[in-house]
């Protein structure tokens, strides 16, 4: 059982706080200064050493509690891994709607160059991910932001009855990556250049949610997320480093 911390403070900003888990998992919510307003950031990590810290976004309408994200918070810290969960200044001040993708792309670097100077987390290596919307931002700034590798949950291939495809922001990515999809995703499911792999959650669609009818629970397909992220994740960071203090 994860201890929640409170959310926002009375205007709406992400009010500090902090706390341990009956699982010796080290949770914190804060603040971070971005050119677009406040973003919100929570802060899941490991009893021992972490392997590596993983930044991950939400999706366009949804926020940092997104039950794949949720799941991932739960699983991560418990293999060595620090999890960072990073809410967008649009979300943090109530806006349903995003802003352009340049001001999103903003916002999360702005947030990535001050986390990796944390005191807990200075010296990991980096992977970047998220959910939908959340994956194309790190898909579009892995390069520059000098991430190790990505994470990419339900990537949103080509929105359903458009003849768009973002494809292109997959072929930009030229680090490790994994990309997780629902087999029922109506975003479909993308052909992955060379160094990425796909891992195909069965019966689920684009939130990793099982119908009935398919002899599967969504729990079931929440844990396939959260075991091929951490399988990948332990392939690719299997040794332990020290965290600076």
């Amino acid at each position: 059982m994860r201890r929640r911390l409170g959310r926002y403070d009375a205007g709406g900003t992400p009010a500090d706080a902090s706390g341990l888990d009956e699982r010796g998992i080290g949770l914190s919510r804060f603040a971070v200064p971005t050119g677009e307003g406040p973003a919100g950031a929570e802060l899941d990590l490991p009893p021992g050493d972490a392997r590596a810290l993983v930044v991950l976004g939400h999706g366009a309408g949804g926020g940092i509690a997104a039950p794949d994200l949720a799941a991932l918070a739960t699983a991560l810290p418990l293999t060595g891994f620090a999890l960072a969960r990073v809410e967008q200044p649009y979300r943090v001040a109530g806006r349903p709607a995003p802003p352009p993708a340049s001001r999103l792309d903003a916002a999360w670097r702005a947030v990535l160059a001050q986390l990796v100077t944390r005191p807990e987390l200075a010296g990991l290596p980096l992977v970047v991910g998220g959910r939908s919307s959340g994956a194309r931002v790190a898909c579009r700034t892995a390069v520059d932001t000098g991430a190790s590798g990505v994470v990419a949950l339900a990537f949103p291939l080509r929105p359903p009855g458009r003849a768009v495809s973002r494809q292109d922001e997959l072929l930009g990515v030229t680090v490790a990556s994994l990309v997780v999809q629902g087999s029922r995703d109506a975003f479909g499911s993308p052909p992955l250049p060379a160094g990425m792999e796909l891992f195909e959650v069965v019966a689920a669609d684009h939130s990793f949610r099982a119908r009935r009818a398919d002899g599967r629970s969504t729990a079931e397909c929440l844990a396939d997320v959260a075991g091929a992220v951490t399988d990948w994740l332990g392939q690719a960071f299997g040794a332990s480093r020290p965290r600076k203090r």
